[in-house]
């Protein structure tokens, strides 16, 4: 038997179908289930939190496809101990949760793996919950280790290691003195902020 997924005590399944079963008169039924996500209060579940997120920052994601995205950073996150406003924020500043995203350096998908990084990792950068799964996997990797071996924030040190690269952080024993590096940090601090404030 399937174990069932909750978020601050309600059924993620039961967030899916609502959403789902969200109806709007026939005329406007593109706009299927965005009230629902966007209506949600302060004390909506953390998945109707990040959907929301994910729709400011990416018009062009509907309100079912960013519950679903969302459901699937918390579920990752949960797996890995990470706290899920974290994952949702990296990943909604390396792509906007766009699957298809192609930086200038090469990097892909959602998560944004390079094809060396995805391949080490077993990851499809293409294919959302992959991505997803390796971005926890890997950010959790980063953020134990920099706990383990220092007193400086380890989350800012994964942040600069998902963005700079681990050997970047080693060389300069801690954040680098990247402008863009300490910008990236601050950017995703920000997201993180704002899910959990929503």
């Amino acid at each position: 038997m399937a174990a069932v997924l909750t978020v601050s005590g309600i059924r993620i399944d039961g967030l899916r179908d609502a959403a789902l079963s969200w109806h709007i008169p026939p005329p406007v039924g593109v706009m299927r289930g965005l009230r629902l996500c966007m209506d949600s209060g302060r004390t909506a579940p953390l998945a109707m939190k990040v959907a929301r997120e994910v729709m400011r920052t990416n018009p062009r994601i509907g309100a079912v496809d960013a519950l679903l995205l969302a459901t699937d950073t918390i579920e990752a996150a949960h797996a890995r101990g990470l706290p899920p406003q974290f994952l949702a924020a990296t990943l909604l500043q390396e792509s906007a949760f766009d699957p298809f995203a192609v930086s200038s350096a090469g990097a892909v998908g959602i998560a944004q793996f390079t094809v060396p990084t995805a391949i080490e990792y077993g990851v499809d950068p293409w294919e959302p919950r992959s991505a997803i799964a390796g971005a926890a996997r890997l950010l959790a990797a980063y953020v134990d280790d920099y706990r383990a071996r220092t007193d400086d924030d380890p989350y800012a040190l994964a942040l600069a290691a998902y963005n700079a690269g681990p050997g970047t952080v080693a060389a300069y024993h801690g954040v680098p003195p990247y402008r863009e590096t300490r910008e990236y940090i601050v950017d995703v601090r920000d997201r993180w902020s704002r899910i959990i404030g929503r």
